[in-house]
């Protein structure tokens, strides 16, 4: 079964010669034409790495902080030199 992210593999190469041979056609130089197709290549792994992350469905939630000081002192400060 394939998934998203077999098709993302897919088209990483697919973006990259595919823009570039496109504008290559359309008359645009090739050293004006490969910047863009890699651009287009780098849209397509930039949406599957931060829009569409891959997470595993296990994976543990974040807690938000709660600012509790654990076992800190209530003051924050430092206990060295302290005397008790």
């Amino acid at each position: 079964m394939t998934g998203y992210y077999d098709y993302v593999l897919g088209l990483i190469p697919v973006a990259l010669i595919g823009v570039t041979a496109s504008l290559t056609l359309v008359g645009l130089s090739l050293t004006s034409a490969l910047p863009v197709g890699a651009v287009a290549a780098a849209t397509v792994m930039a949406h599957a790495m931060f829009v569409r992350n891959p997470v595993a469905d296990g994976a543990p939630e974040r807690r938000p902080f709660d600012g509790d000081a654990g076992e800190r002192s209530a003051g924050g400060g430092s206990s060295a030199g302290t005397a008790d």
